[in-house]
């Protein structure tokens, strides 16, 4: 796992370099996640999990990026490596002009990427995003897109293949402050996967996934330094995880972050 650290910080910090001169605005993100996660398909099984993730996100001249990398520890499972990265280009900004409807504030094309190193997953998303204007909201988008499946199956050593389907994400951040040294935010996402069949005519039952974290500002309360450190909880459910219609998931997972 050292080497998967070292890895990725090399690459993020290249990455943030790079991106100095391209982009309008960015930021990034480590997450340090410990807490008790389910197994699916293993009949009930958990296992004690600590997940790092390296996040960034985004804005350019046409529309925002974003992606993380999860490198994840499970006490008898090993390590594991996934990856969601997500483009959006924004068509207020490709035609120069508002693109505005009531709430609506912009309209997007998305395209998308998951892996999973292990499993040998691999899944594009390509679809639309439509973005509001909800008060109190830094952001508030929700996402349709196709969920194509290009995974190597069985015969490659990975998980089964699966047909196509569909994804409708919603994902926000919303901050607020109890007193002017005292600010927080409740930031996260809520997916829905339609079902589908696997390689061998199985049905892979739709899921419902929703990961909403609460983030205290340490370092604006101990420092005086806003959005640099957070610590908090993720709290996350999941119906059907990963289509195991006999795994439902609840937990609560400890988180602490750095920006930079």
């Amino acid at each position: 796992m050292n080497t998967f650290f070292a890895a990725a910080a090399s690459v993020l910090f290249s990455f943030n370099v790079w991106a100095g001169d391209v982009f309008h605005w960015q930021k990034n993100e480590v997450h340090l996640q410990y807490g008790t996660l389910d197994r699916p398909y293993t009949g009930g099984l958990d296992q004690e999990t600590f997940i790092t993730t390296f996040q960034h996100v985004d804005g350019w001249k046409y529309g925002n990026n974003f992606f993380f990398i999860d490198f994840i520890e499970g006490d008898d499972s090993g390590s594991d490596i996934y990856f969601e990265g997500l483009a959006n280009f924004s068509l207020g900004k490709i035609l120069d002009k508002e693109i505005t409807y009531g709430p609506i504030k912009d309209v997007g094309v998305v395209a998308g990427l998951n892996w999973a190193k292990d499993a040998k997953v691999y899944k594009y998303i390509p679809g639309v995003r439509v973005s509001w204007d909800v008060p109190g909201f830094t952001f508030f988008n929700t996402d349709l897109a196709a969920y194509i499946d290009n995974s190597r199956g069985v015969a490659a050593g990975g998980t089964p293949s699966q047909d196509n389907s569909f994804i409708f994400d919603v994902s926000f951040a919303y901050p607020f402050e109890l007193s002017e040294k005292h600010k927080f935010s409740v930031e996260g996402h809520v997916e829905y996967i339609g079902a589908r069949d696997n390689e061998f005519g199985n049905e892979v039952k739709e899921h419902i996934l929703a990961q909403p974290q609460f983030r205290y500002d340490i370092g604006h309360a101990l420092f005086g330094k806003t959005d640099r450190v957070f610590a908090g909880i993720e709290y996350q459910y999941w119906m059907n995880k990963l289509g195991d219609d006999g795994t439902d998931e609840s937990a609560i997972q400890a988180l602490l972050v750095g920006r930079f």
